[in-house]
């Protein structure tokens, strides 16, 4: 559920009309609604009402700091994969105690400042890793809480690219490696072993793979318990997808079921990695049509938004809905694209949109996660404004690049 709906004629975030944001902050310019996003933290979170829990946001689906902070006051942990993630979720104000720390590429650098913050612990995916941080903590002189991110093999039924649970994966570790590891490592006065982990993929829409995934996560904790290695935190990351076009994900409601059911008698405190079922819907793309041009039978509406501000269809063929922001009768085919001069700089191709003309509105859907925190400066091209609606209002939460922004850090 989202709150961009239509009232006469005109469509609003919220309460507010997005022609009036188009106008006072210009396009290309991402919306979030505030009231979206707190709906969907605290849906996810009562999922779980039933079960110890920690729902650890993970902040590369949307790392501005605005959002940040109001999940932080909302009580969410996030789940970090770098150390300006890290940075950003201190300055949001959250707990260092509510942070892990994922990612298969950690640099010393990074497990140190993390160390000396205290977050709650790592996800370690390789024995490499293990040694790494194992050697920080020698000579930070602090303890390192690690859990290991296991690999179930499992085929999570997404796109390729953002699948991660299985063997030719590069994440986690397999099942018999693992457990050799955690053996290994109980061994070690620095390391202390709190947890396991899993993560199997993104914009997942079938229970199948979960339940599946769950089997193999308690066969392994039981395995450990029998060699006496005792864990607090099963971390079971994310994935959880959204309806883009015509997907029916499992609800929260029926995810969180099939958790704690799977887990209710391990004695363990269940963390979850929610992104994009968080962010996702609660944000839009908002840009103008520059022009329209005809190549033959092929029609083409040309936007002021690139792929350098959103480049998920190029990246993955992904489906976002377009909305114009005034509402038309008639449509017709055509692809809409971007002025980036790539081929791949498209919203959509060969898609039944409203017939627009020079200055319209479009709102591309869905765009709030995985949207602005993958744009770029191809082309030299400033990235977007961000904006945040809370009811009647809103904020400008990240100003709109300029020029000499992109050339601020450059020497010549």
């Amino acid at each position: 559920m989202h709150y961009f709906a239509y009232t006469s004629g005109q469509l609003h975030c919220e309460e507010v009309p997005l022609h009036r944001i188009a106008e006072e902050v210009n396009t290309p310019v991402y919306v979030y609604s505030e009231r979206t996003l707190q709906r969907h933290i605290r849906v996810f979170d009562e999922a779980f009402a039933g079960s110890p829990h920690l729902i650890c946001y993970a902040v590369k689906a949307n790392s501005n700091l605005g959002i940040l902070r109001r999940f932080a006051k909302w009580g969410a942990g996030f789940e970090i994969v770098s150390g300006g993630e890290l940075f950003r979720a201190l300055r949001a104000g959250v707990s260092p105690e509510k942070i892990i720390f994922s990612g298969v590429g950690k640099t010393f650098d990074e497990i140190r400042e993390a160390l000396h913050t205290g977050i709650l612990f790592f996800n370690v995916e390789s024995s490499a890793e293990a040694e790494l941080i194992a050697d920080c903590a020698r000579q930070s002189g602090k303890g390192a809480r690690i859990s290991i991110r296991t690999n179930p093999d499992v085929d999570p039924r997404t796109h390729p690219y953002i699948s991660t649970g299985m063997q030719k994966h590069k994440f986690g570790i397999g099942l018999a490696e693992a457990r050799e590891l955690y053996l290994k490592l109980r061994k070690v006065a620095e390391i202390e072993l709190v947890g396991v982990s899993c993560h199997i993929g993104s914009q997942i829409t079938e229970i199948g793979p979960f339940e599946e995934a769950l089997r193999s996560v308690r066969a392994f904790v039981g395995d450990l318990k029998g060699s006496g290695i005792e864990l607090c935190f099963l971390d079971f990351g994310g994935g959880l997808g959204i309806s883009y076009k015509d997907e029916e994900p499992p609800s929260p409601a029926r995810y969180a079921a099939v958790v704690m059911d799977a887990t209710k008698d391990l004695g363990l405190t269940v963390v979850l990695e929610p992104g994009r079922v968080i962010t996702g819907n609660a944000g839009i793309l908002l840009t103008r049509v520059l022009l329209k041009k005809s190549q033959g039978a092929k029609r083409f509406v040309v936007v002021d938004a690139g792929m350098n501000d959103l480049i998920r269809p190029a990246l993955y063929g992904s489906h976002h809905q377009l909305w114009p922001v005034e509402q038309k009768q008639t449509t017709e085919i055509a692809d809409v694209v971007g002025p980036v001069c790539e081929s791949a700089d498209f919203i959509a191709l060969d898609r039944e949109i409203a017939v627009l003309e020079r200055g319209d509105l479009i709102a591309v859907m869905s765009a709030g996660a995985y949207g602005f925190s993958l744009s770029s400066n191809y082309n030299s091209r400033p990235r977007a404004a961000e904006v945040l609606v809370s009811g009647n209002d809103y904020e400008v939460i990240r100003r709109r690049e300029t020029y000499e922004d992109l050339v601020r850090l450059e020497l010549g």
